[in-house]
């Protein structure tokens, strides 16, 4: 089976990469611009890069996308703009990478692989703030943000060329995924940038009180749903929130890294304006229609997570440390 992974290597990119890893008979194809914007390189994937092709380059590139598309199965479209703080900086990057390049994708997938399986990787921010106790896939979309407004126009590009088109698409969300080979940067995921800050004994700044309760889910869960869905033909053509039962205030969860990691300190202030503006407060999503679609649960708890993140981040620590030696 021929794999293609736009964004490999981005955090859930590197994760989905070292999955497929796992399944000798996959041939894996991974393409990223590392834009140092985004805070990607080869660093996270020097010890896979003999085990995969990896090709330095852009979702936006047509005469890129026309040629790599052409021989493979599945395509996993990871390649994104994910900076809630960046989209406001660079609105037209956004633009380009998410919503630009999904099209480029698409065009490519349409004119010259139109059996190949494309999953394309979203976010639950394209909600915005719950109107319901329990969101699930048919609230109301109310993106706060340019990113997560331009996500929500590329999962309907994804929909719409598979009602026109006949393509094979498919469309996952994710909220607040944490593991190894996380970004430690505060614009790409809090949790990530929490175990960073923990990690390294610094403290855990929480705007206000941290009340509002969120899903997290440990990247490992993420990347098997991406690799299950390949045997799942019926998910085509739809879209699926993939979340973790658990539910925990944005306190809990630093004070359960804290916990695990043995370092870091808590500490709250008041909320920056900006980031106050687009605070969803709490959301509580339900992952039902794909566990039911699938009989897929996630398999580790918030502390079994970042139990084996730490274990994994102290072994990598370990083994760079050997090297230089």
């Amino acid at each position: 089976m021929n794999i293609l992974i736009l964004g490999g290597a981005g955090f859930l990119g590197n994760n989905l990469i070292r999955r497929f890893l796992q399944d000798s008979k996959t041939n894996i194809t991974v393409v990223d611009s590392l834009d140092p914007r985004f805070k990607s390189s080869l660093e996270n994937l020097k010890d896979i890069l003999p085990s995969i092709r990896f090709i330095q380059g852009d979702i936006r590139d047509m005469v890129l996308m026309k040629d790599i598309v052409k021989d493979k199965d599945v395509i996993f479209n990871c390649a994104a703009q994910t900076s809630h703080i960046l989209c406001f900086k660079e609105p037209m990057l956004d633009v380009e990478i998410n919503c630009t390049g999904s099209l480029i994708l698409l065009e490519a997938v349409r004119k010259y692989n139109k059996d190949a399986l494309v999953v394309y990787v979203s976010s639950s921010t394209t909600i915005g703030k719950a109107l319901k106790k329990i969101v699930d896939e048919n609230h109301l979309e109310r993106p706060l943000d340019i990113y997560s407004a331009n996500k929500n126009a590329a999962e309907k590009y994804f929909l719409i060329y598979n009602r026109i088109y006949d393509l094979n698409t498919l469309v996952i969300r994710f909220a607040n995924l944490y593991g190894p080979f996380g970004k430690g940067y505060p614009e790409f995921g809090f949790v990530n940038y929490f175990i960073s800050l923990a990690e390294q004994g610094e403290e855990i700044t929480i705007y206000g009180e941290g009340r509002q309760k969120r899903n997290v889910m440990y990247v490992e869960d993420a990347v098997e749903v991406l690799y299950r869905c390949i045997f799942h033909r019926d998910l085509i053509g739809d879209i699926y929130f993939a979340v973790h039962r658990e539910h925990y205030s944005v306190h809990e969860i630093a004070n359960e890294i804290v916990a695990v990691f043995g370092k870091g300190k808590i500490v709250h202030m008041d909320w920056p304006h900006i980031r106050k503006r687009i605070e969803i407060n709490d959301v509580i999503i339900s992952g039902a229609k794909l566990y039911y679609k699938m009989g897929w649960e996630p398999k580790y708890s918030l502390r079994e997570g970042l139990i084996k993140t730490r274990d994994i981040i102290e072994e990598r620590k370990y083994q760079n440390k050997k090297g230089r030696s």
